[in-house]
């Protein structure tokens, strides 16, 4: 009754994902009662020393698995699974772990569930909840058999709670190499961000509410007089009026600030997704049915170009 967990990396840092995975992980093992494993696809073995959550490290080593190879990958964890057999094996519903969790699927025959938000375990059984239409319905699934691959979105548990300080047992496990497919050639790096949203403790977020680029600097005077940053939600950054590193939501980046202002943004699932855990949450929407309601802590229901200058205001007068 084993969880084995996909750790995923890049340039030698270990995705956040896999720690939030390892802590769910761990809850998962213990309501089964069996052991943790943390199975770890690289080059070396060095990786392993950060996973002190896990019981076991299983490591695929080898130079071919140097950079990401979805193929390569596919096989090596495929046959990591084949031979210990685990009750659960969780994955990052990332882009990396989409190409993963699929082709593991498919070359073990183990149903998968993606798209998942909440796991447990539940009269021995495991049940995850899967977004589905990009966020417009969640479905309860119930995977027939003894296992289960799932797939869960980014920011859906803690990721302290994966993150121990234990020396797991280290193993090397002889994956299959080569028949990649294909060849990794080169990593291209997009432009550094002017700002990490993720690190901040304040966001004004703006929608399609504020209707053009020359409306923005209404919203960024609020940011500054509150001592936080300008982030948005899909609609700004496809007309372009702001980068897509200032992107919040699935196809964007998962916030957790303390105060996020939502601010002409109506609160669909792909957004929500992103800044639902924000200690709190604040809305201006001129429609007092918006979506986005339903998850603020405080909301005003009026026109932005009233609100927001108004509120800038009081902010500065102290």
């Amino acid at each position: 009754m084993d969880v084995l967990v996909y750790i995923e990396h890049l340039n030698g840092k270990i995705a956040d994902v896999s720690f939030e995975l390892l802590g769910k992980g761990r809850e998962l093992a213990n309501a089964l009662g069996g052991k943790l494993d943390a199975a770890l696809i690289d080059a070396n073995s060095d990786l392993a020393t950060q996973l002190g959550s896990a019981d076991h490290v299983v490591c695929a080593v080898d130079a071919s698995f140097a950079q990401f190879s979805p193929m390569a990958y596919k096989n090596a964890l495929a046959a990591m699974v084949k031979e210990r057999a685990p009750r659960v094996v969780l994955i990052g519903n990332t882009s990396m772990g989409m190409d993963l969790a699929a082709g593991v699927s498919a070359a073990t025959g183990i149903p998968l569930i993606a798209y998942a938000n909440h796991i447990a375990v539940r009269d021995g059984a495991v049940v995850a909840t899967a977004m589905v239409y990009g966020g417009k319905l969640f479905a309860e699934a119930e995977p027939e058999g003894e296992q289960v691959i799932i797939s869960a979105l980014a920011g859906s548990f803690s990721a302290d709670a994966g993150k121990g300080e234990g020396a797991p047992i280290v193993e090397i496990f002889a994956a299959p190499t080569g028949g990649a497919g294909t060849q990794f050639k080169q990593l291209i790096q997009p432009e550094a961000a002017d700002v990490d949203i993720t690190k901040q403790d304040i966001l004004v977020s703006v929608g399609r509410g504020i209707q053009n680029a020359d409306n923005l600097e209404v919203v960024q005077e609020l940011a500054d007089a509150l001592g936080g940053a300008l982030s948005a939600s899909r609609p700004v950054v496809d007309n372009g009026w702001l980068p897509k590193a200032r992107q919040v939501g699935k196809s964007g980046v998962s916030v957790k600030p303390k105060l996020y202002f939502a601010v002409g943004i109506s609160g669909a699932p792909e957004h929500i997704e992103g800044m639902k855990d924000a200690a709190t949450i604040i809305a201006i929407n001129s429609d007092p049915n918006a979506p986005i309601f339903e998850v603020a802590d405080y909301g005003i229901a009026a026109d932005l170009f009233d609100i927001v200058p108004a509120l800038t205001e009081r902010i500065k007068s102290g």
